[in-house]
């Protein structure tokens, strides 16, 4: 067990412990959660099936509630369950399918500080990014109660329920959003809880979706086992998948081989371009901003791409940032009573991945690339002699090694690398190391420079001197090259996304036959 070199003594504060969290869970549903496990929900109803594997809390390696895991055979009888529960609601009106989501969003605010209470522990959001995830939830999907006739107007629901495998870092304000978007819309839901984390969050939302009425189903098992059923099925109208490329891949494969409709959006190396540009202290200012949740999220910059002639003060800009980095406990403070404390980022989702983070970082570093800054666990806040195996500090280094998987691929971590070029082509090129991505930023002081160059940057959005993030509301969402596959996202594309519209139409996105922007 590694442990903190840190001596300051800090507590958790009254009322966060895991303990804590999971006896009001009880209290509040105790339909979906027993003394010590959550349930599976399909055929509208809680049911004890699977095989709970353990699991620890990447914040201090404490034991919490882990996955309970259907085999095959079980996840097929869900999905066949929630064909039937689709074939209902379909035909529920409007208004009364608005009604009950609206019901559903009373119900989540009224619990919000449980739901990212349950964050905090299950993925280790800081406080103040689990209520941001909830709150996101509960704000985005109001918006599209309020506005969903013009969206749905001359369109019909799909003909078999949406199925979403997503990805563990935004169980609400991607999946859940995006589950009762899908419903409101009139399609049935089904969701596989993510393999690393948020199950208990994702329960009690579901729990109270489902005594609204609302056709949910959420079921636990490996990607292997329930492929079968959540993605190959008949039955299933359309695969939501947010998650890896490799990953991603084999869904894409399956959904295009069965004309399936989908919407895959996939990781992709977002970049940071820095060229002839002055502004450093506006740089400065954002660096923090762009580690929040230690970069664990699809819409990250670990990448920079500089000038070289600019590296000397862009280095004195970036250092002056990352060195105010805030790590440590989520829920460490030095009283209980205290606020919550302020944080950039606590761990990463679990051990093994700071292990892998570690490993790659030490491999670039012996093929040649250069630490330009290391964090230290003597800067972290944590409890005396907690568990830290799953905290990575920021890094940051130079020129990673071709050979290296920081050259190319997205690192998921605080760990960014820097890559120096000398010209426009060699910028553009960096900037498209990965064959597609979701965001980018070009940071020059001319914008003639920069409306020539963006057309030839592979993201789907592009900002100017300011990072880019999903969305919310009526902002349009997608990616470029293998960073997406399917439908794209956002505003009505959402409702467009799990709804039939007029025969031949062609939905904006990335398909196997054609690519169409919004």
């Amino acid at each position: 067990m590694a442990t903190t070199l840190n001596s300051t003594h800090l507590t958790v504060k009254s009322g966060t412990s895991w303990t804590d969290a999971w006896q009001r869970c009880l209290a509040v549903a105790p339909e979906a959660f027993r003394d010590d496990r959550v349930l599976n929900l399909w055929n509208a109803a809680w049911q004890a099936d699977g095989r709970a594997l353990p699991a620890t809390s990447p914040v201090d390696g404490s034991p919490i509630a882990g996955p309970p895991r259907l085999d095959r055979a079980t996840a097929q009888q869900a999905v066949r369950a929630s064909l039937d529960q689709h074939r209902a609601w379909r035909h529920v009106p409007l208004d009364e399918r608005r009604a009950r989501v609206a019901a559903t969003l009373d119900a989540l605010t009224q619990h919000r500080e449980l739901l990212a209470l349950l964050l905090v522990w299950e993925i280790g959001k800081p406080w103040r990014l689990a209520q941001a995830d909830v709150d996101r939830a509960i704000d985005g999907v109001r918006w599209y109660v309020d506005g969903i006739e013009p969206m749905v107007a001359g369109r019909a629901p799909l003909d078999g329920p949406v199925s979403n495998i997503a990805s563990w870092n935004y169980p609400m304000s991607v999946l859940v959003h995006a589950m009762l978007v899908q419903a409101l819309a009139g399609n049935a839901v089904i969701a596989k809880t993510p393999t690393d984390g948020g199950v208990a969050c994702l329960t009690l939302a579901c729990a109270l979706a489902a005594r609204e009425g609302i056709p949910v189903t959420l079921v636990s098992g490996s990607g292997g086992e329930l492929s079968e059923a959540l993605v190959k099925a008949p039955e299933i109208g359309c695969v939501s998948f947010v998650g890896g490329r490799d990953t991603g891949a084999a869904v894409a494969t399956a959904v295009a081989d069965l004309g399936k409709r989908h919407v895959l959006e996939q990781e992709g190396l977002n970049t940071w371009g820095i060229w002839n540009y002055s502004d450093w202290d506006a740089l400065t200012a954002v660096i923090p901003k762009l580690f929040d949740y230690g970069k664990q999220r699809c819409t990250a910059y670990p990448r920079f791409v500089v000038q070289r002639e600019l590296f000397d003060e862009f280095l004195a800009a970036y250092l002056l940032a990352v060195r105010t980095l805030r790590v440590g406990h989520p829920l460490a403070v030095e009283h209980p009573d205290d606020p919550y404390p302020a944080l950039d980022f606590g761990p990463v989702i679990n051990a093994a991945k700071a292990k892998e983070l570690h490993d790659q970082v030490a491999e670039a570093i012996n093929r040649g690339a250069v630490p330009l800054h290391r964090g230290s666990l003597s800067q972290a806040r944590f409890l005396p002699g907690q568990d830290t195996s799953a905290y990575v500090h920021p890094v940051t280094l130079l020129n990673p090694p071709p050979s290296s998987p920081l050259h190319h691929a997205e690192p998921f971590g605080p760990v960014d690398t820097i890559v120096l070029v000398d010209t426009e082509a060699e910028l553009l090129a960096a900037m498209n190391a990965s064959n597609g991505a979701l965001v980018a930023t070009l940071s020059t002081d001319d914008r003639e420079t920069f409306d020539r160059l963006v057309p030839q940057i592979r993201a789907f959005k592009v900002g100017h001197g300011k990072p880019r993030s999903r969305g919310d509301r009526d902002e349009l969402f997608g990616g470029f090259g293998a960073s997406w596959r399917g439908a794209f996202v956002g505003g009505d594309l959402l409702v467009r996304a799990v709804t039939q519209g007029p025969a031949g139409e062609r939905l904006p996105g990335n398909f196997p036959e054609y690519q169409l922007m919004p």
